[in-house]
């Protein structure tokens, strides 16, 4: 019979290699315009937001609230470092139940650029299952262009796209 610590440390290990990196951040330049597709194999399921802005955020006692905002500034002690963790945070939940090359596109607007969209991007694969994408715009990019005022999330296969949500601001 195995032991209780030896079954233990073969469990951590068989997470530990479930654990994958989140794919490269690819920023661009003007985003192009695709062919619609959707395909019933590809969902987006939830999406979260979360704004840190210390001039916007009202004082609350919802601890899920407080918890987010102390999660996100952990570490800033200077006015330098949080002005580098103020802006918009996002992450989009999505599955596919085939295997293909997915790239997770985030567009959106920014108060101060108006009709200038901008746009990132995740590559994904051989994907097959449930992930989640995240997507920032802090920092500098926040503090020169505003506020995320509208966005999409685009799921890509073979330059078409398969499934989509957007927020309903989106133009």
């Amino acid at each position: 019979m195995i032991q209780r610590p030896v079954l233990f440390f073969l469990f951590a290990l068989c997470l530990a290699g479930c654990v994958t990196p989140e794919p490269e951040l690819v920023k661009l330049a003007k985003p192009q315009v695709l062919p619609l597709q959707l395909n019933d194999h590809f969902q987006i399921r939830k999406m979260t937001q979360f704004y840190n802005e210390s001039n916007y955020s009202p004082p609350t006692v919802n601890d899920a609230v407080m918890f987010e905002r102390s999660y996100i500034n952990y570490g800033a002690i200077s006015q330098l470092q949080f002005d580098a963790l103020r802006g918009n945070y996002s992450s989009f939940y999505w599955r596919t139940s085939q295997r293909e090359n997915v790239t997770v596109r985030y567009e959106y607007y920014q108060s101060i650029l108006g009709n200038h969209p901008q746009a990132m991007e995740r590559y994904y694969p051989n994907a097959f299952g449930s992930y989640e994408s995240t997507f920032n715009v802090i920092g500098d990019e926040y503090l020169e262009f505003g506020r995320v005022v509208a966005w999409r999330i685009l799921l890509i296969v073979d330059r078409k796209i398969v499934a989509f949500r957007q927020s309903f601001l989106w133009k």
